[in-house]
């Protein structure tokens, strides 16, 4: 077995979640014994992390965090390392040049799962950042985006999440972004933010991928190499 680090923290709920999702789906593969994970949870500050969801300001700020998560995690003994959250992937390139071991990317293994089941239309929901940057540049699929204002809500929706403030006021409240695209006959929705798979929506005839539960299926691949 491999061993995966995981730069966490980001937040911390979702790093969790992302580690249950490891041990439980290396249980279904392997019988025989857990996975080796190591986890590095940055001290993010809470403002600078406020600002960046809602705002798309103040990026610069986390790639020094990122960067000694990801040298951290190398000298603990990773064999190769993985981020469970899609906005900081604006970073991935400076994370890659700091180490020696792969950094698997949730938007590269996003789009393999796409391309594997020749999905070409998709509704994207995302951060402010995510969705600025147009970090989701896939290829060959077409992407539809969140008006203005829904855009607004999902910021404040992912702020609630990272902030452990979130309630089914909030699912309702995706659910009917969501119906939104149902109603456009668009019927495959990415979250492309891992904090989103916290309120688990579910409605009828869309069907739903998390980025997260996505690189977890890669991470565990490369793990039991």
């Amino acid at each position: 077995m491999q061993t995966t680090g995981i730069i966490g923290g980001l937040g911390p709920e979702t790093t969790a979640e992302f580690y249950l999702k490891l041990i439980f789906s290396s249980f279904e593969k392997n019988k025989k014994k857990r996975p080796p994970v190591l986890i590095w949870s940055i001290p993010l500050e809470y403002q600078l992390e406020q600002d960046f969801i809602t705002k798309a300001q103040g990026f610069e700020k986390y790639i020094p965090y990122l960067q000694d998560a990801a040298k951290r995690l190398e000298n603990g003994g990773a064999d190769f390392i993985v981020i469970p959250c899609n906005s900081v992937h604006l970073a991935i390139d400076a994370v890659r040049q700091v180490v020696k071991i792969p950094v698997l990317s949730i938007v590269e293994e996003t789009e393999k799962f796409l391309k594997k089941r020749d999905i070409k239309e998709i509704a994207l929901l995302a951060t402010n950042p995510t969705i600025k940057t147009n970090l989701y540049n896939l290829k060959d699929i077409k992407i539809h985006l969140p008006i203005e204002k829904d855009q607004e809500k999902i910021g404040q929706l992912i702020n609630n999440l990272v902030r452990s403030r979130y309630s089914e006021k909030d699912q309702t409240e995706l659910i009917k972004i969501i119906q939104k695209f149902a109603k456009k006959d668009i019927k495959h929705v990415v979250l492309a933010c891992t904090d989103l798979q916290l309120l688990t929506p579910i409605y009828a005839g869309t069907e739903i991928f998390d980025s997260m539960a996505i690189l977890a299926e890669a991470t565990i691949e490369k793990i039991l190499k």
